[in-house]
């Protein structure tokens, strides 16, 4: 009888204990008349984000407290992406109308303008730097091609990837500016993206590869890529993609799936994630976090199963590049952490 109300005691406390186990959001600050796409995360201390309306946000104590600018001559751009090397010293991308990129290295003071391209159609969809020097930009498509940039610099100057060397766009094939993450670094010289639209898939040097996310549509595809880079692991780099139908904020239908061999083959969760997701970064190898219209999600297995932690929605999230928080954005100025353990 000891040993059966033993096991009936494990039971039951076993999922308290688990539930316990789960991170926490903490919310941060909210009420900016802002969208904020671009998250760059330092440290657990510096923390960069940018949006719509020319709005730039910079915390140097954890979220604690924010400081809110407006960069000047820009109050009507959209700054989808930020990616930010220091407390002072950070990059901004606004994606049309013309598409520019800018840098400060005053704490966002003021800003330089070191690209500015005037093409119809342009638009930037994200950036991505291997370290401080060298960086990448992709954008939509112009005359059947995705738009390729790359810095060697820092950002001072950018040069354009002449248009025979890049990739080829199928018809109603793009990307997403959602989060500034459907792009990141593959290895120590190469880097990975994912479209959306009428058609889905992944870039590398290799032919590309075509993504099982639902497709078809405008509103569907890849919205995301999260590469974990462990130079140690056997057999290729962990990946996981998520996207979904951004008009159906409920929807789990080829939401989300994960490779184990660098992007060949694909597998589709146990349990998805709860709903669209704009964006996905790892933790650890097997423990990585979801975020959509609808929640934040966890994985703890790879991304087998998917936990729903939160229905508070956001857009982008980003782990400390030195650190150990995860940080999260949104519509309104919206901005929380979440610590794992």
């Amino acid at each position: 009888m000891k040993r059966c109300w033993f096991f009936i005691l494990t039971f039951l406390v076993n999922p308290l204990f688990l539930l316990a186990q789960q991170p926490k959001l903490e919310m941060l600050t909210s009420g900016t008349a802002t969208s904020i796409r671009g998250l760059s995360v330092v440290s657990d201390q510096v923390i960069w984000v940018s949006g719509s309306k020319g709005t730039i946000g910079r915390s140097v104590d954890g979220g604690q407290t924010w400081k809110w600018s407006v960069v000047n001559g820009f109050e009507k751009n959209d700054f989808r992406d930020i990616e930010a090397f220091d407390a002072n010293t950070a990059i901004i991308m606004s994606v049309d109308a013309p598409a520019f990129i800018l840098k400060t290295t005053n704490g966002g003071d003021s800003w330089k303008i070191v690209y500015e391209n005037k093409t119809k159609g342009m638009f930037l969809d994200a950036m991505e730097f291997w370290n401080d020097k060298a960086g990448i930009v992709i954008g939509d498509p112009v005359d059947g091609k995705f738009f390729v940039a790359r810095t060697f610099d820092g950002g001072m100057s950018w040069q354009e990837i002449p248009l025979k060397n890049r990739p080829e766009a199928d018809s109603g094939e793009a990307c997403f500016a959602s989060s500034g993450t459907n792009i990141a670094v593959l290895d120590r010289d190469e880097a990975v993206f994912v479209s959306g639209g009428l058609r889905s898939r992944l870039f590398t040097r290799n032919p590309p590869v075509n993504l099982p996310l639902i497709q078809g549509t405008e509103s569907t595809g890849a919205n995301s890529i999260a590469v974990w880079n462990n130079r140690k692991m056997q057999g290729g780099r962990k990946m996981i993609v998520v996207g979904g139908d951004f008009t159906q904020a409920a929807a789990t239908q080829k939401n989300c799936f994960y490779s184990n061999d660098r992007g060949k083959t694909w597998n589709a969760p146990v349990t998805p994630p709860h709903g669209y997701r704009s964006c996905v970064a790892y933790f650890t190898m097997d423990k990585a976090v979801s975020c959509g219209l609808n929640g934040i999600d966890i994985t703890t297995d790879g991304g087998q199963n998917w936990t729903w932690i939160s229905q508070e929605g956001f857009h982008v999230c980003r782990k400390a590049k030195n650190g150990n928080l995860i940080f999260f954005a949104g519509n309104n100025g919206k901005i929380g952490k979440i610590a794992w353990n």
